[in-house]
């Protein structure tokens, strides 16, 4: 239990894969056979669900940035009019316009610990975008290995139809020749119908999955897609890497993990604040104004022109114990968010080791699998040779044309669930852009 497929690390922002200035625009696929890295960036250009969490990301940024407004002076400008009206008359109109200005020059850390609460959440919503973002590239990868599943079960089931037809044209000249019973044709003919039977059930799965694949990426079930099959292997001795190591890099890389630690650390810096919020504020203030007052006018003066400056200091004495209240509130969801952290690195703990035995069971399904179909095929040879020259019947050849489907059809699922095993791997760990660029580099050999 110490090896594991090697993960390549690569950090690409997820902007490069930006398939095409019209990707979001266009209504049809694209033509030609995609690659998997062209799927994904076709995809992440066109689904409104990372999107959406890209906003998100965006609106915690600039709530972070608003939070800087603290640190600067706040500024007002105020103007007014007056018409005063006494003993039926009308007096004369006044004008008036005033700039005020107030800066917080002391608040024992507690902007400092608002700003660090935003800064953290920001955080948070970036790995939760990067979370949407990898579970999106892990679904299309599962889909686009399901099609290339369906495609090569589509050429097996036209494979062995083609075999079912010629069982059944030498079982009917052996007839014709009288060298075997017509029960040998009826089921030759059984056995052609059930293979057309099988091809159109796996021609219709195939539609379907491609049907998930388009919806995937936003387009219309309907339409066609070519994909290019995978273009090599994977899964040998040489890609490996050490359990603990794929652990220590999920630490790094994990989005859900990464947020967690970001959601503790803005619940600790909120904390903070609401305890800083009962502690003193100490801040400078001033003022100018201008008024045009009438002299005949109650109260008027000389000076058109006024101002004044100023410190304040306030502090909070007592608000129905709401402060209380709430600076314990914010201690019990500090002590949540370390709980909801610690529950979170135990169930990525759990689906890398999930991941990685799943892994390790495709690899040796896929060399059984494979060790099957070899003889699978060779059995058929065999029989329908002894068959040809009367020393095997039409049942054993049945039998073995049985068996052929059965081991196509396991080598073809086993090729593929490694191929999504080991992307599986990649998600556990917060790389599946790993995953892409293997594919990228594979595709240039």
């Amino acid at each position: 239990m110490k090896k594991i497929f090697a993960l390549s690390l690569f950090l690409v922002p997820f902007s490069a894969f930006c398939a095409t200035e019209d990707c979001m625009t266009r209504t049809s696929v694209p033509e030609g056979k995609l690659t998997l890295p062209q799927i994904i960036e076709l995809g992440l250009c066109r689904n409104p669900q990372t999107t959406a969490s890209y906003l998100s990301y965006e609106s915690a940024r600039l709530s972070k940035n608003a939070k800087y407004a603290s640190y600067l002076p706040s500024v007002s400008l105020g103007a007014n009019a007056s018409l005063p009206y006494r003993n039926e008359q009308w007096g004369d109109w006044s004008y008036g316009v005033s700039v005020s200005a107030s800066y917080l020059i002391f608040d024992f850390g507690k902007r400092l610990a608002d700003l660090n609460q935003v800064s953290a959440s920001w955080r948070a919503a970036g790995f939760e975008y990067d979370e949407t973002v990898q579970n999106y590239i892990y679904g299309l990868i599962g889909s686009y290995y399901s099609l290339l599943n369906a495609d090569a079960d589509v050429k097996s089931a036209q494979m062995l139809r083609d075999v079912a037809k010629t069982a059944r044209d030498t079982a009917q000249k052996k007839f014709v020749a009288g060298t075997v019973a017509k029960a040998d044709v009826l089921k030759a003919d059984t056995t052609l119908a059930s293979r057309d039977l099988d091809l159109e059930r796996t021609k219709n799965n195939r539609e379907i999955t491609k049907g998930s694949l388009l919806a995937k990426l936003s387009f219309p079930a309907d339409q066609n897609i070519e994909i290019a099959d995978m273009p090599s292997e994977i899964g040998g001795i040489d890609d490996t890497k050490s359990l603990d190591d794929l652990f220590k890099q999920a630490q790094k890389t994990r989005p859900d993990l990464l947020r967690a630690t970001a959601n503790k650390n803005a619940a600790w810096h909120r904390r903070n604040s609401v305890f800083l919020s009962n502690l003193p504020s100490i801040s400078a203030s001033g003022s100018v104004s201008w008024n045009d007052t009438p002299s005949e006018t109650y109260g008027a003066g000389t000076d058109n022109v006024s101002g004044s400056i100023g410190i304040r200091a306030s502090m909070p004495l007592f608000a129905g114990f709401a402060n209380l209240y709430n600076a314990r509130a914010a201690a019990v969801n500090y002590e949540k968010a370390v709980e909801q952290e610690r529950s979170t690195q135990d169930n990525a703990t759990l689906d890398i080791f999930t991941a990685y035995q799943n892994y390790k069971t495709a690899q040796t399904v896929l060399k059984q699998t494979e060790t099957l179909l070899k003889s699978a095929s060779e059995s058929e040879r065999v029989t329908a040779g002894m068959y040809k020259v009367g020393r095997a019947t039409m049942l054993d050849w049945q039998t073995a044309q049985s068996e052929l489907v059965s081991a196509e059809k396991q080598n073809n699922a086993a090729k593929y669930d490694l191929y999504t095993k080991r992307a599986a791997v990649a998600l556990a760990v917060g790389e599946i852009r790993a995953e892409l660029e293997g594919e990228r580099e594979d595709g240039q050999e």
